[in-house]
């Protein structure tokens, strides 16, 4: 009878155990980089999580000195994050984020890294094209390349475009050749709109220009090309005005909160996409970390959004999962693997 009494216990004990440890409703990343850490020798560079102060600089002295200093001493952030010292322990951790926080990631960068996260994380990663016309030169990555590429299903979406750092617009007619491929093979797309880091013209991108943050730069490529999946990462913060009015007038156009989500000030942040949300786009917006080399940073966003206490849990959902199942046509199959 003890015996009966104390099994009974036990298999209570261990359902309790087995529902607590149900995983967490899904996520998915929209904006997550399968990178490599740079060991020069120098401390682990942090980022701000989020930045106290975006910029702070004497003329006569060299800014990315600054800027470098700042990362590393973490003068700009009250709370920071600091990178891991190697790559495996970057994609190590990066996973283990992935698969504690049940996320399933957009993930570019180099060909061959990207594979490799992907056969170590599985349905986790979502292979993503990085590119830009550099990378486009240096890695052969053609329009006849890439159609190679998305042709075999082993790469799902295009991005991230970064070619607002060499100083051009998705709308200009040398890129126009990539949007129609991505048009013709139905490829989703994310272009960099928005923020690089701050004083990025001093660093290393010469040609970059604040001007290029407005989501207007995509205005000619959307007419052009209407049947195009395009979000436009970072939300083109700060240019807020600009970003409610191209989604006023492009329904077809989403955006990620990449980066903003964590890095600048949270009450700037909060402000940004109240007005986003209140301005009827809610079902447009989708959760992008932008984690690069800081794996806690994907923690860190996720959690901002579901402290925002002016979105209701169906938009918290919205943004975490659902308009992105949505963007990406997530097959039913997969998504109930998600859950």
């Amino acid at each position: 009878m003890i015996f009966r009494a104390l099994l009974v216990l036990i298999l209570i004990f261990s359902a309790i155990c087995v529902h607590s440890q149900k995983r967490p409703l899904p996520v998915i990343d929209m904006h997550l980089h399968a990178l490599q850490v740079k060991n020069n020798g120098a401390s682990p560079v942090c980022i701000g999580a989020p930045f106290r102060d975006l910029g702070l600089l004497d003329p006569k002295e060299d800014y990315s000195e600054v800027f470098q200093h700042a990362l590393q001493s973490n003068s700009w952030a009250d709370h920071f994050i600091a990178a891991p010292g190697t790559n495996d322990s970057l994609r190590k951790l990066t996973i283990a984020s992935l698969q504690k926080n049940n996320i399933y990631a957009v993930t570019s960068g180099d060909i061959e890294t990207v594979r490799l996260w992907k056969k170590e994380a599985g349905e986790r990663i979502i292979p993503a094209i990085y590119w830009d016309f550099n990378s486009a030169s240096k890695e052969g990555l053609t329009v006849d390349s890439l159609k190679r590429l998305f042709g075999s299903g082993e790469f799902r979406v295009f991005g991230e475009i970064t070619i607002q750092y060499e100083g051009y617009s998705a709308s200009d007619s040398a890129f126009d050749p990539y949007l129609a491929m991505a048009e013709q093979m139905d490829i989703p797309i994310g272009i960099h709109i928005g923020p690089g880091p701050p004083g990025a013209p001093y660093l290393s991108s010469t040609k970059y220009r604040a001007r290029l943050h407005s989501p207007f730069v995509l205005e000619e490529a959307l007419i052009r090309h209407p049947k195009l999946r395009v979000y436009a990462m970072h939300a083109g913060w700060p240019m807020l005005d600009d970003m409610l009015a191209t989604l006023y007038t492009h329904p077809q156009l989403y955006v990620d909160l990449a980066a903003i989500c964590f890095m600048i000030p949270k009450k700037e942040f909060y402000f940004y996409l109240e007005r986003l949300v209140g301005a009827g786009f809610g079902k447009r917006i989708m959760f992008g970390s932008d984690n690069m080399i800081w794996p806690d940073a994907i923690e860190e966003g996720i959690k901002t959004i579901n402290e925002a206490k002016f979105l209701t849990p169906g938009q918290k959902r919205d943004i975490l999962f659902n308009n992105a199942v949505r963007f990406l046509r997530i097959p039913e199959k997969e998504l109930k693997a998600m859950f």
